[in-house]
């Protein structure tokens, strides 16, 4: 019981401090992030860029995603401009688990006292908001240490063994993925978690890899939701995400066996919490490079699935006056 009491409360901070360090995150930017996305998404790449470089900023693939559907539905992007943004906060998402890899969660009372000091005593906004930043940042690894601290005696139980070692099965892991994503609503606890539990050798590396492909499935359940009651472009925006990722999850799954290998290589001599950030940044970062070419393809296949309803119109009548 007081392994997941901790568990709980560690997980707890860890939403907490991802939630407000994106909202904060944003209130700093300002306006400037929406101006950003339409300046520099005039084409495809420059739409992955932004995309990857928005989400490493407000440490939330949700997010930016989000923020973009509101904006295609405002007419602020048009649809074609979204896909290149979609594609690279996945891989902006992946910065996160490089940052969780590294054994810093010990140091996090550092940035907390910090933040919350300069928060306190600065009257400068700009600075305030900065410090509260580094605070949520301090409460995010603090989250992820005291969830480490907590599994750490599970090392000797036979029944907790016995079921990680039932997420070897790829279908069996990434269906545990998304629903634990869609429980707690953020990929990057889900990849936290189990980058934690690697680091007390729970889990090994192929159980990890499934987990991770669901939770990038799992994380399609907020956007989704963003929209509802929005403009068909928007709707479009929010059903790439949810058709991207279902691809590349069929690929990785299609793959596993190479890909495990292929990540034992290339992380030779790393710790298990690497082998799982590399593989995280890895498979979202080939994604996106094999998806690349397909755009043109998808583009029209959704919008041939959700036609605009003026041009829907325009067709009736032409072929009632016909």
């Amino acid at each position: 019981m007081e392994i997941f009491l901790m568990v709980l409360g560690g997980l707890g901070l860890f939403l907490f401090a991802v939630n407000n360090l994106s909202e904060t995150l944003k209130e700093l930017i300002g306006n400037k992030a929406n101006k950003w996305l339409d300046l520099f998404t005039k084409n495809l790449l420059t739409s992955v860029i932004t995309g990857t470089v928005a989400t490493i900023l407000l440490d939330s693939s949700s997010a930016v995603i989000i923020m973009t559907i509101v904006l295609v539905n405002a007419g602020a992007l048009s649809f074609r401009q979204s896909l290149g943004i979609v594609m690279g906060a996945n891989i902006g998402t992946t910065f996160s688990s490089q940052l969780i890899a590294l054994d810093i969660g010990q140091y996090s009372p550092i940035p907390i006292f910090l933040g919350l000091v300069f928060s306190f005593i600065s009257k400068n906004e700009k600075v305030s908001k900065t410090a509260r930043v580094v605070l949520f940042f301090g409460i995010l690894f603090f989250g992820l240490y005291t969830m480490e601290r907590a599994v750490e005696p599970l090392k000797d139980h036979k029944q907790f063994l016995s079921w990680m070692e039932k997420l070897d099965s790829p279908l069996r892991g990434t269906l545990i993925g998304a629903l634990v994503t869609l429980v707690i609503q953020s990929s990057s606890a889900t990849v936290g978690m189990v980058i934690t539990l690697a680091k007390k050798e729970l889990i090994n590396l192929p159980g990890a890899i499934a987990v991770m492909l669901g939770s990038e499935l799992g994380t399609c359940s907020d956007t989704l939701m963003a929209t509802i009651r929005s403009d068909r472009q928007a709707v479009k925006t929010g059903l790439f995400h949810l058709l991207f990722n279902i691809i590349c999850i069929a690929l990785g799954l299609a793959a596993f066996p190479y890909f495990n290998t292929f990540i034992e290589w290339v992380s030779n001599g790393a710790g298990m919490q690497q082998k799982i950030a590399n593989a995280h940044m890895i498979f979202n970062i080939a994604g996106v490079v094999l998806f690349l070419p397909l755009i043109p393809f998808v583009e029209k296949l959704l919008n041939r699935f959700l036609p605009e309803k003026q041009k829907a119109a325009q067709q009736v009548e032409s072929s009632a006056t016909a």
